[in-house]
């Protein structure tokens, strides 16, 4: 997810939302320079997370001093329109509320969605022609359009992990008329 999330997003802060131990804020610094500070934030951090980071650092000094730790709910956070907010295997609703906390700040995201309640997402519009998980993330990525974001939907091979789409979102540039915005690419020869 690091990777494919730096290919497309590069600088501002890195906010990684439901972070456990914070790895994906921690390799995306590795993999790109061009972010100063990321930012993990859990309601509760895990008691390794702190020893797992000091191992890092060892291993890769210029971590060092670069990130913080933070025991918070999600809304507690300040994030700024600078700011990549992202969230590896966001269970449940967790993937809603990272998408809903970045989109109110204006800010990148992006979410690799895990453990689809079908009981309480929106997904009925769909569930007829797909199996409820896909369309919970497409009603999602939908969403994500209609709020004004320019979107990519890519998928990571499923051999890394089952649950493997991965939703990016930037606010669509200012100028950007309706057809630009987030639009899904066409297939070859479709006008």
């Amino acid at each position: 997810m690091a990777r494919r999330v730096r290919r497309r997003f590069r600088g501002g802060r890195i906010i990684d939302l439901g972070a456990g131990h914070g790895l994906l804020a921690q390799i995306m610094l590795l993999l790109d320079d061009s972010s100063s500070s990321a930012l993990v934030v859990d309601k509760a951090l895990p008691p390794s997370g702190a020893r797992l980071h000091e191992v890092l650092v060892q291993a890769w000094p210029r971590l060092s001093g670069r990130i913080s730790f933070v025991a918070s709910a999600l809304e507690d956070v300040g994030i700024l329109p600078t700011d990549v907010v992202v969230s590896s295997h966001a269970c449940g609703a967790l993937t809603d509320r990272v998408l809903d906390l970045a989109a109110a700040a204006r800010a990148r995201v992006a979410v690799l969605p895990c453990c689809h309640d079908l009981a309480t997402s929106d997904a009925d519009e769909l569930a007829g022609w797909v199996d409820g998980p896909v369309a919970i993330d497409i009603m999602r990525a939908l969403r994500l359009k209609q709020q004004g974001y320019r979107i990519w939907t890519q998928a990571i091979p499923a051999t890394v992990t089952p649950k493997n789409r991965l939703l990016l979102g930037e606010p669509a540039a200012e100028g950007d008329g309706p057809h630009n915005r987030g639009t899904f690419p066409r297939s070859a020869g479709t006008p």
